[in-house]
């Protein structure tokens, strides 16, 4: 059997050389990326790109060879199921029932691992048998997907703090340690989401050279923007702002975990009443599906003198037509149709305009706007997509 190349490199770097592959077509996205003991990670790359690794971007990290079932992505995930099934099985057989197709059906098809805990979806054991078992579904359950820990997870709650309702399984502590490109998020899985969708966007502003600057991040949560601005786009300092006080609560302890405290003022409460004015260079506004309510904000944060750049979050719904009209002058990401980036686009015009509109409202003088980029960050439906509009923002 063939064996496949990987890179093997330290933990705190994997992320960021995978950003640095994935537009170079190296990675192969048919394997898995391992984890290993020693706080090493492997990435496997395609046979074809090893003549075109480029070693001054590979300093620490070194070729290996694996063989393909260490690897193999459906491999992998068919041994956990098929644990999880088995214990499942003995478990249910054990309490003189039969093992069901609806049964094997109700078992969890994805979940969230946040250390030694494993959150559940909301659709799964739903059925009535699992009832009957108390703790010892939920050991079995942690046992066939190797935590110690278990949650699961309902729907996301309406109480303005998009709140999780999260129910404790098994095990007594609900607060985490989740690890990503090097920085380290604790919180309350019980109070706390955890958006792991938006590692991409995690990652890019992490590439940011914010030497010199002060952000502003006006939905800080418990920092997933707000620390790779600190730890890795070396930002002199950010202005968090958030209003749910379980979020407030793991951000001031991600602070010190991560050494940043000192380049971090967090301003709890509404973003709308925070006392700052004229002192950002930049101002990220992470809100899904919306963040509209604080542009007026963002603007008046903006240094009047020299201006910044704008970090808008939006959920676009694209028409449902293939009839489009591309165009050259706008930086858009790689992913989507030819439709899809042109709702983007309509989207971007808007909000630039409406942007430069507010700019002149609050400071009596014209600005020039400039759409710097449009990032497509994930898509919830065929035609809802999560895009972020990098706009430029100077005085005339």
């Amino acid at each position: 059997m063939e064996t496949v190349p990987c890179l093997r490199v330290s933990r705190c770097r994997a992320q960021q050389l995978r950003q640095q592959l994935q537009p170079l077509d190296f990675l192969d996205r048919s394997l898995c990326i391992v984890n290993e003991p020693a706080g090493t990670v492997l990435l496997p790359i395609l046979p074809s790109s090893l003549p075109r690794l480029d070693v001054t971007f590979l300093k620490e990290v070194a070729t290996v060879w694996c063989e393909p079932s260490l690897l193999s992505k459906k491999e992998r995930g068919q041994r956990r199921g098929d644990e999880l099934e088995n214990f499942l099985q003995e478990l249910v057989e054990a309490h003189g029932e039969s093992w069901t197709k609806e049964l094997r059906e109700d078992l969890p098809r994805s979940f969230q691992r946040h250390g030694d805990l494993v959150l559940l979806g909301h659709n799964c054991f739903s059925l009535p048998l699992w009832k009957k078992m108390d703790q010892r579904l939920w050991r079995a359950v942690a046992k066939g997907l190797g935590a110690k820990r278990l949650a699961k997870m309902s729907r996301i709650s309406s109480d303005g703090f998009r709140s999780p309702r999260v129910t404790v399984l098994l095990g007594e502590r609900s607060w985490v340690k989740h690890v990503d490109n090097g920085i380290t998020y604790e919180f309350d899985v019980t109070k706390c989401m955890f958006s792991a969708g938006n590692i991409t966007e995690k990652l890019r502003v992490a590439a940011f050279d914010c030497r010199g600057e002060t952000v502003v991040d006006l939905y800080a949560g418990i920092g997933y923007f707000t620390l790779p601005y600190l730890v890795h786009a070396n930002a002199a300092h950010v202005h968090a702002c958030e209003w749910n006080p379980h979020a407030v609560e793991a951000l001031r302890k991600n602070l010190p975990a991560n050494g940043v405290q000192g380049r971090c003022t967090v301003h709890p409460g509404d973003n709308r009443q925070v006392q700052l004015c004229n002192v950002a260079d930049r101002v990220n506004l992470g809100l899904i599906p919306s963040s509209e309510d604080s542009w007026p904000v963002a603007c008046r944060l903006l240094k009047k003198t020299t201006g910044g750049v704008l970090h808008i979050h939006h959920n676009v719904t694209s028409p449902n037509t293939a009839a489009s009209q591309e165009r050259d002058d706008v930086d858009y990401s790689v992913s989507g149709k030819r439709a899809d980036r042109e709702a983007w686009r309509a989207w971007a015009d808007d909000a630039t305009n409406r942007i430069a509109c507010l700019l002149k409202e609050l400071t009596a003088t014209v600005w020039r706007t400039n759409i710097q980029h449009i990032e497509h960050v994930k898509s919830y439906a065929p035609r809802v997509h999560h895009v972020v509009l990098d706009l430029e923002c100077r005085p005339a």
